[in-house]
């Protein structure tokens, strides 16, 4: 991939996904904007906690009035013990499925309406936001408020592209299920099954290089990547 960007946003960009795609895009952008609440080793860090007003504005100030070519919201979180048969909806504190809401959905929301101004200045802007299998019709997750989250993340790409179809600005959600970080992998050891499980780090930073390789004339609404042996999907 030869494309070169102004300047990119990536959220999460301190571990997981958001790492891997920060050291990904940093040598093909004059400036990317790291943001996380611990030290992002690509790019230009900023610290801040996207659930909370004070991070949100501290993303907007740090992107000012950039000319931004691509807004990829990377991070996530979700409830106590999930994705573990320890999971159990009734023990999860009203506290930590505000917080999932927040960051999930919430934090992508405000932080797409606050960047728009200097997303419409790029001659080909996109708009990127990490979902997952979870959020698929028919899925068996039993993560209540990650599941909610996910839902209502699709639902907002499909209301924004509509939104800003004037603009040309393309918006895309990515659902993965288990992407092979460090993390996951280690994850995957420890429970005992193969890291065949889980998607390429590699296969998932192509699907990113080809959304933002398309031209302004073309959308992808929606991809769908689970692994091959992943069970429900």
């Amino acid at each position: 991939m030869d494309s070169y960007f102004s300047t990119l946003v990536v959220v999460g960009a301190s571990r997981g996904i958001g790492a891997a795609v920060s050291e990904h895009l940093v040598s093909r952008t004059q400036r990317l904007i790291a943001v996380s609440r611990s030290p992002s080793s690509s790019g230009d860090w900023v610290q801040a906690d996207v659930s909370t007003q004070e991070g949100i504005e501290a993303v907007h100030r740090a992107v000012g009035d950039a000319v931004l070519d691509g807004f990829l919201y990377m991070g996530g979180t979700w409830e106590t013990q999930a994705f573990t048969r320890k999971y159990l909806f009734e023990q999860c504190t009203d506290e930590e499925i505000e917080q999932v809401l927040r960051v999930n959905l919430l934090a992508p929301i405000r932080l797409v309406k606050l960047l728009l101004p200097s997303l419409r200045k790029s001659s080909n802007p996109k708009i990127i936001l990490m979902g997952s299998v979870s959020g698929l019709d028919n899925f068996p997750a039993r993560e209540v408020a990650n599941s909610a989250s996910k839902f209502g993340l699709r639902g907002a790409v499909h209301a924004l592209r509509e939104e800003l179809r004037q603009d040309k600005i393309a918006v895309t959600i990515v659902n993965p299920g288990d992407v092979g970080t460090p993390e996951v992998l280690a994850d995957l050891r420890e429970a005992g099954e193969p890291e065949e499980n889980a998607i390429p780090l590699a296969d998932l930073l192509s699907v990113i290089d080809c959304v933002l390789a398309l031209s302004r004339s073309s959308c992808i609404k929606e991809i769908q990547i689970p692994a091959m042996n992943a069970s429900g999907a």
